[in-house]
């Protein structure tokens, strides 16, 4: 189940472009995202969450990009799934061998 976000991909792209856009005219970045973030309505930590992965994605910063994220919860829950099946292939496998004992000893 996809966890659904308070802002449109239109508002963080617009956010990410405004922060990347007039970082020169702040002291650092993250005072040009304080200043932003108070304008668009979200907390700084959040915007400065939605900056970094778009430094990510775009190979500015070291880390996993959105696709890589992606594949990762994939494979992770394909794991999940295949853990569980042996589980349950193993305790099966084990009730018909104890089944065929129980018959061999009558």
């Amino acid at each position: 189940m996809a966890k659904r976000s308070r802002y449109s991909p239109e508002v963080r792209e617009r956010a990410v472009r405004m922060v990347l856009e007039h970082q020169g005219e702040h002291a650092s970045q993250w005072a040009t995202i304080e200043s932003i973030a108070a304008k668009i309505g979200c907390t700084a930590e959040t915007l400065r969450k939605w900056v970094r992965q778009v430094e990510r994605d775009e190979g500015r910063r070291p880390g996993l990009t959105t696709d890589e994220k992606q594949r990762l919860k994939e494979l992770e829950r394909e794991v999940r799934e295949l853990r569980r099946a042996n589980e349950i292939l193993r305790k099966a496998s084990a009730y018909f061998a104890q089944a065929e004992l129980d018959r061999r000893a009558k």
